[in-house]
């Protein structure tokens, strides 16, 4: 009985009507947990790349060059110019790989960082932040469900 307290339209059969306050272009098929109306937090793989420091000052220092580089100036990251920071200032094993972690499920990473992957726009770079493993920065490069 529970099952029958969200709508589930998993079918894909169209039907118009969403409930209120549902966004237009993104995830109509009930399965997010997000609920904000932005699409965002309703995908269930995230495409990301990441920048991992254990101390936050050489996180900021990365932060700042991709600030002077793209961010002051509204632009995105390119992924290769990111690929090339993560290499050069990530202390995680993905930053040979330009600090690719390729495509992930929602439940896969813990806590801040799902968090902030699952709510990053695509092509948009978060600003630092914290978890459990050190600071970090992560470029999003693609959402699917």
């Amino acid at each position: 009985m529970g099952k029958d307290s969200k709508p589930k339209d998993s079918a894909g059969k169209g039907k118009g009507k969403q409930p209120a306050g549902g966004g237009d272009d993104g995830g109509s098929k009930g399965k997010g947990k997000g609920g904000k109306g932005d699409g965002l937090g309703t995908c269930t793989y995230v495409k990301a790349r990441h920048i991992l420091c254990e101390k936050q000052g050489k996180i900021n220092e990365a932060y700042k060059k991709l600030q002077d580089g793209w961010l002051s100036n509204g632009d995105k990251v390119p992924p290769a110019e990111f690929a090339k920071l993560a290499a050069e200032y990530s202390e995680c094993p993905s930053g040979k790989k330009g600090g690719d972690l390729g495509w992930f499920p929602r439940g896969k990473m813990a806590g801040p960082f799902q968090e902030v992957a699952f709510n990053t726009p695509v092509g948009v770079t978060s600003a630092p932040f914290k978890s459990t493993h050190g600071y970090h920065i992560i470029l999003s490069e693609g959402r699917k469900n």
